[in-house]
């Protein structure tokens, strides 16, 4: 079992490369954001917005306002599939960029209703 990650801590750094950061980077995440939310926009106007992926993005976004850190791990681990154990029939499907817990099984009690 791997060892449990060690916090680390911030190191301070000249004012010029934090905001070279921030010169570097903001206008291309500028555009990322922009075109997330104009996605959500497109599949609330065709009503696909209840599809488990759109909530899983949904689920993820609150994660960037949080105010914790780590959240490019913590985005990755809400959208990845937390299971470890193999499925037993697969399903077929290529990967869907958003974890969805499987339907549970019917029985046949919950088959008669």
């Amino acid at each position: 079992m791997a060892a449990p990650r060690q916090k680390k801590t911030p190191v301070a750094r000249p004012a010029s490369s934090a905001g070279a950061i921030i010169d570097h980077g903001f206008i291309p995440v500028r555009a990322k954001l922009i075109e997330v939310a104009a996605f959500l926009d497109r599949v609330e106007r065709h009503g696909v917005d209840d599809d488990f992926r759109c909530a899983a993005l949904r689920e993820a976004a609150a994660l960037l306002a949080d105010g914790r850190p780590e959240r490019a791990r913590r985005i990755l681990e809400q959208l990845s599939d937390p299971t470890t154990e193999p499925e037993a029939v697969s399903s077929g499907k290529a990967a869907l960029g958003a974890w969805r817990a499987p339907a549970p099984l019917k029985t046949r009690a919950t088959r008669r209703r």
